[in-house]
């Protein structure tokens, strides 16, 4: 291909991780260049590394350079590719981990011949689309009963810095019954990308999982291409092999932060807290590809996204809630109910789960909110009543039995819970709910509050 064969030499300048350089202009015979286009960055000094084409400015293209910029001089090389990233896609790809910029991170069979899709192409048409309807269980109480995962649903888990949010992640993926799990690491530390791996090797999980890694000590340019790699196949593997896909991301701040980074060097305008004024947009092109395909399988994203100080109003958690479908909201160890919200969720509940589903979810998460209001009288040295004392005992059994990550329950053995917890701590008639659910449902052995010695 002749543009492959045209080297330009004009390096103008380097800032941070891009370099620019003369191109000439159209009217000058200069062969097309395109935004997002690789080019191949070669130093005197034998330096060599893929670049993506960022913005074209008249006779000036800006490049990210995937290895970053050190050690190489205005006397570099640019050679143009004429394509833009791919991603290596072929049933080969399954227990395989790769780098942000494709290549492999492993050590196994050598994967150059098999053949290569585009990342970042646009959202596929919404006519080719289901509305959500099926459940994707991760076998978490509080994600399965109270704010179910739906196919074809974005959601994040939102966090702050030290909870563990990959730990949960990794539980999520092993757990869920999808076909195939596609995994990007955003600036992991190596002790993460071990733990993911291990755990979805000594899971059994590995030979259905893909992973595409950037760790901490990569450049960060490679960062921006892991969540366009791993959507992309996934989307391969939805629509061309009609398999239900669950991406998982970790973390999309550190992703933002990357885009932040670049921008910065490009001299961008800064929006809020120096963060692009298209952070936004740049976010939501990435959510946007999950979808229920009417032919073919289904993608679902689940991502970690953190809250610098804590702050659900910082730019990232604050257009990432815009854009997804609700979220999961984890801290001090557990998934709040009152923080996580899945907006999907009455697509499901009830109608392809359990009948007693609903009623039960929104009878626990009353009580549990009684138990909480209780617990603030207790706090203030107020007189609880005894119904006050029934809502204090439910609320430590809540914790303990749902609250925890560590616990894994199937959906229906989860809902068992729900009434023989509800069954320890309350009579029949002071659950307000529907007679024929607690006639069919509720434990009649189960001696009331109070009658029980083994939690007290």
């Amino acid at each position: 291909m002749a543009l492959t064969l045209t080297r330009y030499t004009d390096v103008i300048e380097i800032v941070g991780d891009i370099l620019k350089v003369r191109i000439g202009s159209a009217g000058q015979g200069a062969p097309s260049i395109a935004y997002d286009d690789l080019a191949l960055v070669e130093g005197v000094d034998g330096f060599r590394s893929l670049a993506r084409v960022i913005r074209i400015d008249r006779d000036t293209a800006s490049l990210q350079v995937f290895a970053g910029t050190k050690g190489v001089s205005t006397a570099s090389t640019v050679q143009f590719l004429g394509h833009s990233m791919r991603a290596t896609y072929s049933a080969n790809i399954l227990g395989r981990v790769f780098r942000g910029d494709g290549e492999l991170l492993d050590t196994g069979p050598d994967l150059q011949d098999e053949p290569k899709i585009a990342t970042g192409g646009p959202s596929v048409n919404p006519v080719r689309r289901l509305l959500a309807s099926k459940m994707i269980r991760t076998d978490v109480p509080m994600i399965d009963v109270f704010n179910s995962l739906v196919e074809s649903q974005k959601i994040p888990i939102f966090s702050v810095a030290g909870e563990p949010y990959n730990r949960l992640l990794a539980r999520i993926g092993i757990q869920a019954d999808a076909d195939i799990i596609v995994f990007g690491g955003l600036g992991l530390i190596f002790d993460d990308y071990y733990y993911f791996r291990r755990t979805f090797e000594d899971a059994g999980s590995f030979p259905r999982t893909v992973m595409f890694v950037n760790l901490a000590a990569d450049p960060v340019v490679e960062r921006l291409l892991v969540p366009d790699m791993a959507l992309a196949v996934a989307e391969k593997f939805a629509l061309e092999e009609g398999k239900r896909v669950l991406v998982l991301l970790t973390d999309m701040t550190a992703y933002a932060d990357a885009m932040k980074e670049v921008g910065i060097a490009m001299e961008s305008v800064p929006s809020n807290r120096g963060y692009m004024g298209d952070l936004y947009s740049q976010l939501a092109r990435r959510y946007e590809k999950a979808a229920d395909y009417r032919e073919g399988g289904s993608v679902t994203i689940l991502t970690v996204t953190t809250m610098p100080g804590g702050d659900v109003t910082h730019p990232v958690p604050d257009n990432t809630g815009y854009i997804t479908e609700g979220q999961f909201y984890l801290h001090d160890g557990v998934l709040d109910p009152f923080g996580s919200l899945s907006r999907l969720k009455q697509h499901v509940i009830g109608k392809v789960t359990r009948e007693d589903h609903g009623q039960v979810m929104n009878t626990m998460i009353r009580f549990y909110a009684g138990a909480r209001d209780a617990q603030q009288k207790q706090a203030m040295a107020f007189e609880l009543s005894d119904f006050d004392e029934k809502l204090l005992r439910f609320g430590a059994l809540f914790r303990e039995r749902f609250m925890d990550i560590g616990v894994s329950l199937a959906l229906e053995d989860a809902l068992d819970l729900c009434w023989q917890t509800m069954a320890e701590c309350f009579e029949p008639e002071e659950l307000l709910m529907k007679q024929q659910l607690i006639d069919r449902y509720f434990p009649r052995e189960v001696a009331p509050a109070g009658a029980a010695s083994a939690f007290a």
